[in-house]
């Protein structure tokens, strides 16, 4: 992306630009951001979607990130529609909020997370006004939903999301971040589109990120995939369909 007569790796003022970065960084950044906001006083954080399933090789232990990063001060609540493992409050994220507030108490929370959940709700435009609703002003969200992933049906699965659509569920949220992550087991790579340090959220930008995460087979690879997987079962969502997900982060606006 750089221009005409710019010096390999030098920033042009205004010049849009592909950031490699990993989740694991994007989440250290965002727990720097919840530090800087709660000073010495203890954080509160709600997990939408808590409930820890054997099939989970890839998800992330909140509770123990949050833990080593925040040490036993930090206040934990888990929330989930199942009672299980790593939930602390039964409860669906789509309730009204009356229900929700009777669940989880008056008291707001520093940071919400809601990872692979949205896809699954019935209401995704409720949830995400809950969530809103659960934090303090200025209080963050992190919110990682499928682009493209193959069905799950945990309970169900009814939506996919763009980085746009999100920000549209998410009006009350002033964006302070948002990248694209891949979601093979084991593989940790994401990236950012920037403009001068800042999240490139201009739908005109929808080219570059239209030509960064399509995998095109052409027309023989392409048959010969699908002629496969009747016969072999291929996994077609690492083969074919890549996985990746679009995170946003963003404070609530004081209103």
């Amino acid at each position: 992306m750089t221009g005409s007569g710019a010096t390999p790796g030098e920033q042009r003022p205004g010049e849009l630009r592909v950031v490699g970065t990993s989740v694991a960084r994007e989440i250290d950044l965002v727990f720097d951001r919840v530090a800087q906001s709660v000073g010495k006083r203890a954080p509160r954080i709600l997990q939408v979607g808590s409930r820890t399933l054997v099939a989970d090789r890839n998800v992330r232990n909140w509770r123990k990130l949050v833990a080593t990063r925040f040490g036993p001060r930090a206040r934990f609540v888990g929330l989930d529609l199942v009672e299980g493992a790593n939930v602390d409050c039964v409860a669906d994220i789509c309730s009204d909020r009356r229900t929700l507030k009777g669940k989880l108490g008056e008291e707001p929370f520093d940071l919400a997370i809601c990872c692979h959940v949205l896809e699954h709700t019935r209401h995704p435009a409720r949830a995400a006004r809950n969530i809103e609703q659960a934090l303090r002003p200025g209080g963050l969200a992190f919110v990682s939903a499928a682009w493209s992933q193959a069905f799950q049906a945990t309970p169900d699965d009814y939506w996919r999301f763009s980085v746009r659509g999100l920000m549209l569920l998410f009006g009350q949220l002033e964006v302070a971040s948002s990248f694209y992550s891949g979601g093979d087991v084991g593989l940790d790579v994401a990236y950012r589109i920037e403009r001068d340090g800042r999240p490139e959220l201009d739908p005109r930008a929808g080219a570059v990120e239209q030509g960064l995460f399509q995998l095109v087979l052409d027309h023989e690879d392409n048959r010969a995939v699908l002629a496969r997987q009747a016969t072999e079962r291929l996994p077609v969502s690492r083969t074919y369909l890549p996985s990746l997900f679009v995170n946003l982060v963003g404070h609530r606006v004081s209103r």
